[in-house]
């Protein structure tokens, strides 16, 4: 398992049922990953500004070429502009 890397991030903020069972939060610091266990604890760096948060992934996806992470609109705008649609991350799973 991959435990550190540097990929595309997303958002998304549409309320929906996530891959775990929890309704989709906006507010709430969670993510999408396609294989990482429910659960996982992930921090996510923008390289640009230095900034981070620590999100726990409750989705699967994205399922967009080059993107590895879809985080809620919450854990996004932590990092970085939500105008940007995406950004270039770098991630480290702290707890799988």
């Amino acid at each position: 398992m991959i435990s550190t890397g540097r990929c595309g991030a997303s958002f998304y903020d549409e309320p929906q049922m996530t891959a775990s069972g929890e309704r989709f939060d906006p507010s709430a610091m969670t993510a999408a990953h396609k294989s990482l266990p429910l659960g996982s604890k992930v921090r996510v760096i923008n390289p640009s500004n230095g900034k981070a948060v620590v999100v726990r992934i409750n989705d699967r996806g994205p399922y967009t070429g080059g993107r590895c992470l879809d985080l809620s609109a919450a854990a996004f705008s932590a990092i970085g502009s939500t105008s940007a649609g995406v950004m270039t991350v770098k991630y480290q799973v702290l707890a799988a």
